[in-house]
């Protein structure tokens, strides 16, 4: 029985061994330097029901997704979200993780009455966040 016992358990993490190398998407590594920021709207910053969101970029260039070339990502708008993305995989596309896949460095949002955090976060081709991720500083705006 302990014999029968043990091989199950073998068995067991021999599968686990086997999806934690299974092939995924692959992960780009970030360039040295690349930031990603918020330009408008400012911190703190009290705002009507529709807003234009302004997105800054340094030291890499922006690419659709989709478009494999080095120093390139997209922008990703995660709006209200209090963890980033799980790191090596895509990013979620909802209403609160905003995809920006055309290459777009700007939009406006219709955000409910209240408070509401605004924070970027640069993916590669796939929509995988780089490693380190390029994430921004979180922000809090209000709107009235």
């Amino acid at each position: 029985m302990k014999r029968f016992l043990l091989a199950v358990m073998l068995a067991g993490l021999t599968g686990v061994a086997a999806a934690a190398d299974a092939p995924g998407l692959p992960v780009t590594k970030a360039p040295a330097g690349a930031e990603v920021y918020i330009i408008s709207p400012k911190d703190g910053a009290i705002v009507g029901t529709e807003v234009t969101v302004q997105f800054g970029l340094k030291g890499m260039g922006v690419a659709p997704a989709g478009v494999k070339k080095e120093g390139t990502g997209h922008h990703h708008l995660l709006v209200d979200v209090k963890n980033l993305p799980a790191a090596g995989q895509p990013i979620p596309k909802d209403d609160q993780h905003i995809h920006f896949g055309n290459g777009q460095t700007e939009t406006t949002l219709k955000l409910a009455p209240g408070k509401h955090t605004l924070q970027l976060e640069l993916a590669d081709e796939n929509h995988v966040p780089f490693d380190p991720a390029i994430v921004s500083k979180p922000i809090t705006i209000t709107v009235k």
